[in-house]
Formats: structure tokens, C-alpha cells, sequence
């Protein structure tokens, strides 16, 4: 199996798949952005890079054997004009900058292409651990019925939307109306948007409506940023009232599977994984 280098980003996603690599016995040694990167992930062979010193993480991996890497983690948008690039990140920034004036994927796409052109295989974080995917169907007790059927249908409607223009990947839909819509700001951001709407609008915990959709782009490169649910992702939706989380079957992870299947089931909510033409 080829040594993994993860290029670690926020959140708990990296921490959970290099966690999953030393159960393995799989060889591991992480890139921690530097600003982005938990504190925690230092406990893991590695080192600290800025985004943009690039040579300094190409050098690095090879150094240490790496052949295939894998990009995980809550990454923001850079301010282009602070960074500080080394001398193959000031070669590759005139390219970056004209793929992120098309998008984020497009600026994702441009940096695993990077990676590519040194000889690096790019795993998606879903085939370091498999089984983080979402399959179809419930996960958990609580099924969703007839009542959410219109609520789902619309909501995989505007996640297919807002997808395709590379807005975003989540969006919250109550009673056939959008509440909320995920742009920049990401998951946690967007509910405690909805969670401060006026209370006709959304459900409550005594009567839970609607649902959170997670849904990869069409247009994305499915090797990175794939959607992601977690406990948090769970509590944060039961708090806005919501009756369910709605995501794309295999194509979707969930942090550790039984912990978020226990709080749905806990909280009352359905997480279903839906075909892609389902």
C-alpha cells in the first residue's frame, strides 16, 4: 500500500482519516496547513507548510516516501495578495488565481493537478476509509415517510443548482420553502443561520420539519471535498427543527458512523442516503 500523505486542513476529517491509517498499519505523514490545520493532528509524523510553499510540501513527501496524497479538511478561501509563496508556489499563483476566478472547484481542480504533475496519486478521502460512506437508504432508526417526500425532491433540486453554479454543496428546505442555502461560510454557519429565522418559518422540536441536504457538485472532481456529516452537523440541525439530513448515497461521509447514527436516533431525525437519480 503506498505511503499517504495527507494534506491536513480544519475539522475533524483529517484527524479521523490518519486515525484510521495508523489502525491500518497504513505508512502516514500529514502536511498541517498552517491556520487551518487542528492542534490536534500534530500527534501524527509530519510537518507545518503555508498553503502556497508548495516546494516545501512536494520536498517533504517525496523525502519521506509519500507516492499517493490525499486532501482533507476545511480549507477557506485564500487572500491571494497575503500569501507568502516559496519559489514553485510563486511559479504555480498566476494560475491559481485565474482557477479561482472560475470557482472553487476550479481552484481545486488546479491544485490537484499540481500535485499530479509531481508524480503524486490523488485518494479521495472516502477510498483511504471506506467505510465513512454513506450507503443508501436510512441510517439509523428513524425512516423518512411521505410527509418529507416533497421537502426531499425540492431540496435535492437546489443542491443540484446551486452545485452546478459552484455555490456551494448545502441548502435547508421546510414546508416547500429554501431557507437557507450554503455558500462560503459552510455547514455550521448555514444552520445557525436557519436556526435564527423567525419560528413560523422552520420546525421545533416538538414538531420537526423539513431537512438539511449534503450534496456533492456535479462538477466537482469527487477526489476531494466531498460532503460530510458529523454528531455536530446532527445537534445543529435537531436545534433548527429539522425533521431529517437528506445526503447523496456514496457519495457522502459521516465522521464516525455509529456516533451519528446514535444522535439522530437520540434526537428524533432520519439521515437518509438517496441515489443519485433516486
Amino acid at each position: 500500500m503506498k505511503k499517504l500523505g495527507l494534506i491536513a486542513g480544519g475539522g475533524p476529517l483529517p484527524i479521523t482519516l490518519a486515525e484510521h491509517c495508523r489502525a491500518a498499519g497504513r505508512a502516514l505523514y500529514v502536511i498541517r496547513l498552517r491556520g487551518f490545520a487542528d492542534a490536534d493532528m500534530a500527534r501524527f509524523e509530519g510537518a507545518e507548510a503555508g498553503i502556497a510553499e508548495l516546494g516545501k510540501v512536494f520536498d517533504l513527501l517525496k523525502r519521506v516516501g509519500c507516492s499517493a496524497v490525499c486532501m482533507a479538511g476545511n480549507v477557506s478561501r485564500p487572500d491571494f495578495s497575503a500569501l507568502k509563496p516559496d519559489l514553485r508556489g510563486l511559479r504555480s499563483l498566476p494560475a491559481a488565481i485565474a482557477a479561482a476566478r472560475k470557482g472553487d472547484d476550479a481552484l481545486l481542480r488546479f491544485v490537484l493537478g499540481e500535485f499530479e504533475k509531481e508524480g503524486f496519486a490523488i485518494e479521495g478521502a472516502d477510498a483511504v476509509a471506506e467505510d465513512l460512506k454513506i450507503g443508501e437508504g436510512s441510517l439509523g432508526s428513524v425512516a423518512a415517510d411521505e410527509a418529507h417526500a416533497a421537502d426531499i425532491a425540492l431540496a435535492v433540486q437546489v443542491a443540484e443548482a446551486i452545485g452546478a453554479l459552484d455555490i456551494g454543496q448545502a441548502a435547508i428546505v421546510a414546508n416547500g420553502v429554501v431557507l437557507a442555502v450554503e455558500a462560503q461560510e459552510g455547514t455550521e454557519a448555514l444552520l445557525a443561520r436557519c436556526r435564527a429565522l423567525p419560528a413560523a418559518l422552520k420546525g421545533a422540536a416538538d414538531n420537526p420539519l423539513g431537512v438539511l441536504i449534503k450534496w456533492p457538485k456535479a462538477i466537482q472532481d469527487r477526489r476531494v471535498d466531498l460532503p460530510v456529516v458529523g454528531v455536530r452537523t446532527v445537534e445543529d440541525a435537531a436545534a433548527c427543527g429539522l425533521a431529517g439530513i437528506v445526503v447523496q448515497a456514496g457519495a457522502s461521509l459521516a465522521l464516525d458512523k455509529a456516533a451519528v447514527r446514535a444522535a439522530a436516533d437520540r434526537l428524533g431525525l432520519f439521515i437518509v442516503g438517496l441515489p443519485l437519480h433516486g
